[in-house]
């Protein structure tokens, strides 16, 4: 990708539910940073296909959790047809298994929550010029993804009952809500299971949990 010109303004879009947070964003934008212009704020990934479509941005800045569509997949439909476009997703998600998807979903960077104005102009000046911006944070864990993983024992020595009963589930494909349901537990207390899962195993994502206890059984 080449750096582009600085003489035009940098267009960016907002893509956040929380309407706080959002005018929030885009008064940095505003606020600190002449050259940046916010061309659209949303609270919502199909308001922000539709929006986008009409009046693209150079950024989006993209939150992970909206209602309906989530922000991922909002990238995953969004990247293909505004391919000059850079995405950043801007989220609270630290797991692995998100970053991961964002960035095949076509995120070019990953900042964490709260984000200071300074960090996020930087990330948006980054991006556009080709950078990949993340947080610290998340950029060791995708220097991991790619170290070699040591061996381990079969996964029946290494997780609780419980712990296997949750990946047992996950390999059958349902989703955190749908096995947190089968096992009378809350959304939170599964993704606490998994972050456990995802440490003992060593791994960084739900695929390579699954073929860890397939393997293992």
């Amino acid at each position: 990708m080449k750096p582009r010109s600085t003489t035009a303004p940098l267009t960016v879009a907002i893509v956040e539910d929380d309407p706080r947070v959002r005018g929030s964003l885009v008064g940095i934008l505003l606020a600190n940073d002449s050259g940046c212009v916010c061309v659209g704020d949303y609270p919502n990934g199909e308001e922000a296909l539709a929006g986008l479509a009409k009046n693209p941005a150079r950024v989006v800045v993209m939150d992970i959790h909206l209602p309906g569509m989530d922000g991922i997949e909002c990238v995953r439909q969004l990247a293909p047809a505004m391919p000059e476009t850079q995405f950043i997703m801007l989220t609270v998600a630290k797991d692995s298994e998100n970053l991961f998807n964002a960035l095949a979903a076509g995120a070019s960077g990953y900042m964490l929550k709260p984000v200071r104005a300074g960090e996020l102009l930087n990330a948006v000046r980054d991006v556009d010029q080709g950078g990949a911006p993340m947080t610290s944070s998340i950029a060791r864990r995708v220097v991991a993804a790619f170290r070699p993983k040591p061996t381990a024992g079969p996964t029946s020595e290494t997780l609780s009952e419980r712990e296997q009963e949750v990946l047992a589930l996950l390999s059958q494909g349902l989703l955190y809500k749908q096995a947190a349901d089968k096992l009378g537990v809350s959304v939170n207390t599964l993704c606490e299971y998994v972050r456990r899962i995802y440490r003992k195993l060593q791994v960084h994502s739900r695929q390579e949990a699954v073929e860890r206890f397939r393997k293992g059984r």
